[in-house]
């Protein structure tokens, strides 16, 4: 957040106070240039740490240079928001929390959902290798979403910290790894099948319609025009047209009438071209599955990560499966590159927040090991 400095200090002497790597005050206030601060500017810090900010004798030094009131001291839960459901007002809320405390986190609109919502992209690090995660393809997999939310806390948090993960220094990780999380690709199906629409107007119509006049909306997985955004991608997408049972807008599984014809799947595709990423991975519910594989294109050292995620996890690593058109069959077969869709928790969709901290604990292994691998 922004700090006003009320005494010049060097950029190296602040991050030294912070006990914070330079880099990180650096990428807090992105093309900083300067090796000083001067008095009177503003400059965005990162939260203080609970240990450092019950430093008094640090918080007396830090007060000389700047002021202190509005310098929030983080608190290490996972989660903020974290209540019965997860919407996409609770992840938008997070995202605005973890982007003002952790000022390095970088926050961009990627693209919009269909009733206009915003697709944010949170990306970190200085690493030449690139990694790509996302939850909420799918609507009543809406836990996918605190999930990923709740390990990138964890991860800024042992960046500030300096703590590891099995070893691995977050720190070292953070210059080896650009990563970038798409929390929630599909806002307008999650809101429905948490909260509903309201009753009036034509789309609550067109929707109920879709749905076959139901009200319970807890078994949609597709997006609010009733298509299903990991149908959408261009991956022998006409195999997944001709043998999907619905042939028109549903609930589930319809592929809609092209590739990419909704706007998810279409900022989606577009984040891939334009940060070309070396890895994705999308994280989806349920059954402690792990697919890697797409018609042989993927490369060899797609199985040494796998194995990896499922040493970590117990998840079950599954090569080959009957299906195409999906965000990770894309991925690999235009990339050549490892993708990967991750199925968290046992149960049946949509999975109760009382799994959350279950599932979250035991995956964090594959979060951990995207930035290692």
């Amino acid at each position: 957040m922004k700090c006003f400095i009320q005494q010049d200090i060097t950029v190296s002497k602040l991050a030294s106070l912070l006990k914070i790597p330079r880099q990180l005050l650096e990428d807090c206030n992105e093309g900083l240039s300067k090796e000083i601060y001067l008095r009177g500017t503003n400059a965005a810090l990162p939260a203080l740490s609970v240990s450092n900010s019950a430093d008094c004798g640090l918080r007396d030094e830090l007060s000389v240079y700047i002021k202190l009131h509005n310098i929030p001291a983080y608190l290490p839960a996972p989660i903020i928001h974290l209540k019965e459901t997860y919407s996409s007002t609770d992840c938008y809320s997070d995202i605005q929390l973890l982007s003002n405390s952790f000022p390095f986190v970088r926050k961009s609109v990627i693209g919009q959902s269909v009733l206009g919502q915003p697709i944010i992209e949170l990306s970190l690090g200085r690493g030449p290798k690139k990694v790509h995660l996302n939850g909420s393809f799918h609507a009543n997999e809406w836990i996918t979403s605190c999930v990923t939310m709740s390990w990138l806390f964890e991860y800024v948090t042992a960046l500030l910290e300096d703590s590891h993960y099995r070893g691995y220094k977050a720190r070292d990780l953070y210059n080896e790894t650009t990563l970038s999380v798409v929390p929630m690709v599909n806002p307008d199906g999650v809101d429905l099948v948490l909260e509903n629409l309201p009753k009036e107007g034509s789309l609550y119509e067109k929707v109920k319609k879709i749905n076959g006049d139901r009200e319970d909306f807890s078994q949609w997985k597709a997006n609010i025009r009733g298509v299903d955004l990991n149908n959408q991608y261009p991956a022998n997408w006409e195999i997944e047209k001709i043998r999907k049972i619905p042939q028109s807008p549903a609930p589930r599984d319809y592929p809609g009438d092209r590739p990419l014809t909704e706007p998810e799947a279409q900022c989606m595709a577009q984040l891939v071209k334009d940060r070309n990423f070396d890895r994705v991975v999308a994280f989806h519910t349920q059954g402690e599955e792990i697919y890697w594989g797409y018609l042989g294109r993927e490369p060899q050292e797609a199985e040494m990560i796998v194995n990896e995620y499922a040493a970590l996890s117990g998840y079950l690593p599954v090569r080959d499966i009957d299906s195409h058109a999906g965000f990770r069959d894309w991925f690999i077969n235009e990339r050549k590159l490892p993708g990967y869709t991750v199925e968290l928790g046992i149960g049946s969709n949509p999975l109760p927040i009382g799994q959350f901290t279950e599932i979250a604990d035991k995956s964090r292994g594959i979060f951990w090991a995207s930035l290692y691998m």
